[in-house]
């Protein structure tokens, strides 16, 4: 039975809105479920997705960047995903172990294999039953970012972080995933 179900993809694909879309559904056909995300689908992961994604005059370490998405992970799985699917709730994750991969892993350069125990350790070897991987062109989904951005007041004319460091990411090839 599928009880985790992960949304991927870079900023501005629309996971949030394909999150909410199967939300709809499930609720329509009496199945229980809850919609969360990482960074910041706890209190402490709020706290930690404010740090990641603060424009700061001083640069994080990868390494940092990465703890600090497996402490939030951790913290995630344990109060959040594994006692909704333990109460027989579908669980339906913005991001999770694949992102660390993607971001982490091509993005800045850091060990897959390592990070695939990583993960491994901070999910407490929990896997999603399926994830979806939603892709755009790149332009296209920084227009909606940037669209959405211009939406919330909160956010307006401010780059975070990952936006302000986007000219450093390499774009995996098709054969990386092999």
């Amino acid at each position: 039975m599928v009880r985790l179900i992960t949304f991927e993809g870079g900023d501005g694909t629309g996971k949030s809105t394909q999150v909410h879309a199967l939300k709809s559904y499930l609720g329509k056909t009496g199945r229980s479920c809850i919609v969360t995300r990482e960074p910041g689908g706890t209190a402490l992961g709020t706290s930690i997705r404010k740090v990641l994604l603060e424009v700061v005059e001083h640069a994080i370490a990868s390494s940092t960047e990465l703890f600090l998405y497996l402490a939030d992970r951790s913290q995630h799985v344990h109060e959040i995903i594994l006692p909704a699917i333990g109460a027989g709730k579908i669980v339906l994750c913005d991001r999770f172990t694949d992102s660390t991969l993607a971001y982490q892993g091509y993005g800045r350069g850091l060990d897959l294999a390592r990070l695939r125990q990583l993960n491994d350790m901070a999910s407490g070897e929990t896997r999603p039953d399926l994830t979806f991987l939603l892709d755009c062109p790149v332009e296209f989904g920084l227009a909606r970012t940037a669209l959405r951005r211009a939406q919330f007041a909160t956010g307006a004319g401010q780059e975070d972080r990952f936006e302000r460091d986007f000219s450093n990411w390499r774009a995996p090839n098709r054969g990386d995933f092999a």
